[in-house]
Order: structure tokens, then sequence, then C-alpha cells
């Protein structure tokens, strides 16, 4: 496995700090990390999934709309702020790996390096009253 940017690996020591649920990918789309607070929404900890590419993790919390419609990654506002290079919002259903439907909102931006590069992305989360 080669070494992630710097801006990826302070950005996972960030998370681990925070009481927010974060969701952290690269440049690929692979998710490199979520925190422990992500962990309670998701319904499984990132030691038990570890690093996975896009078109798994965008399927595996199985996100789908209002009327139960599953989504496509790329309709997923981390990949849009991804694929894009700007921030994204969203409303969606989830089936976590604890088969507990969620009801999440989404926040997501490009994470951009030093040199003014995108290194990945961002998300952050909660759970919306339904």
């Amino acid at each position: 496995m080669s070494q992630k940017p710097i801006e990826l690996i302070l950005t996972r020591q960030l998370a681990s700090y925070l009481a927010t649920p974060v969701f952290i990918i690269d440049l690929d789309g692979t998710l490199v990390f979520y925190n422990e607070p992500a962990e309670r929404i998701l319904g499984t900890r990132f030691e038990e999934t570890g690093a996975m590419p896009a078109s798994e993790w965008g399927t595996v919390f199985v996100p789908t709309d209002e009327h139960g419609a599953a989504l496509e990654p790329a309709e997923l506002p981390l990949v849009v702020a991804l694929r894009e290079g700007r921030p994204a919002h969203g409303t969606l259903w989830i089936h976590a790996l604890d088969s507990v439907p969620r009801h999440i909102e989404v926040t997501a931006f490009p994470l951009i390096g030093q040199t003014n590069h995108r290194v990945g992305a961002v998300a952050i989360f909660w759970e919306a009253p339904v």
C-alpha cells in the first residue's frame, strides 16, 4: 500500500477526536476511515470493514431515497464532492450493517492539499428527524 497524502493522514487524526460522525475517502474514492461516532450510525466498526472502494461502500450501507429507491454511488454527496470538487449536501436513508434503517443528512466537501490539488473528500453526517 502506498503512502497516503499528509492531508488525509491529518484529517483522519482530526476525525478520531471529533464527536461528529466523519467519513473520509481518498482521490480514488476508496474509503480510508470513519470515526467512532460514524460507527454507531453505520452499524459496524471501521476495524471490521477496513478500507473499501466506492463501488463497495456506496452499496454496502444500502443508501436509498425517501421512497426506498436505491441510490447509485455517483448520487451520494461524498462522491459528488470528490468528482466535482465542490461541497454537496443530501438527505437519504441507509440500512446500516446492523440492519437498522437510519435517516441521515450528509454534507461533504473536497479535501484540497497544500499545493491546491484534491487528495480526497470528507463527509460529516448525522441522523435526521423523520
